[in-house]
């Protein structure tokens, strides 16, 4: 996670110009079905801030991300709007949530990173709080301009979650290809 490629302003340039059109948009909307509107959501990895523009409409929404520059840019674009300077491993905060989003963000994490992730975000979690994260379908990991990014099955999301969290659908759903990737909603397990 410690990856500086999203922390120079020429890599954020490239990010944003690369995904300019891509949006999470059909995510939220399976999302609004478990997570009540007005509901405090924190967006882990809000990059550019394509899906929060969407989130904020809906929730009421805290931003983050582990990029000092992407969080300038986030300042600067939403002036009104709060965001947090976070590592996705430790997300570091005192604050509750309602919910917690990411969309193709914790696949940057190598599977201890994420299972440690996993526990935080069930300490951040309101009871019965929601997560919806998407992940890139498939195995193994490869390395993208020195950025790790980890693919996952729907058996390996279920045995990483199913300990803190009840899962309401992790279904296929295509970004590029079709099936090429998995969105999970889980909301979190009673821990008494």
């Amino acid at each position: 996670m410690e990856n500086q490629f999203y922390q120079t302003e020429e890599s954020v340039a490239e990010y944003i110009a690369a995904a300019q059109d891509i949006n999470g948009r059909s995510l939220i909307e399976k999302l609004k079905k478990h997570l009540p509107q007005g509901s405090l959501l924190l967006e882990i990895g809000s990059g550019p801030g394509s899906d929060f523009q969407i989130l904020k409409e809906v929730y009421r929404s805290v931003g983050s991300d582990f990029s000092v520059e992407f969080i300038r840019l986030l300042k600067l674009r939403f002036p009104q709007d709060e965001f947090l300077n976070l590592n996705a491993v430790s997300l570091d905060t005192t604050r509750k949530f309602q919910g917690l989003y990411s969309n193709k963000v914790l696949h940057h994490l190598h599977e201890e990173e994420l299972k440690k992730s996993i526990l935080r975000q069930a300490d951040l979690l309101e009871s019965d709080g929601i997560i919806c994260h998407s992940f890139w379908k498939g195995e193994g990991n490869e390395n993208f301009k020195g950025l790790l990014v980890s693919y996952y099955s729907a058996e390996n999301l279920t045995l990483l979650f199913q300990d803190h969290f009840k899962i309401i659908t992790l279904e296929e759903y295509e970004e590029f290809e079709t099936g090429d990737s998995l969105l999970l909603i889980a909301k979190k397990k009673d821990q008494s």
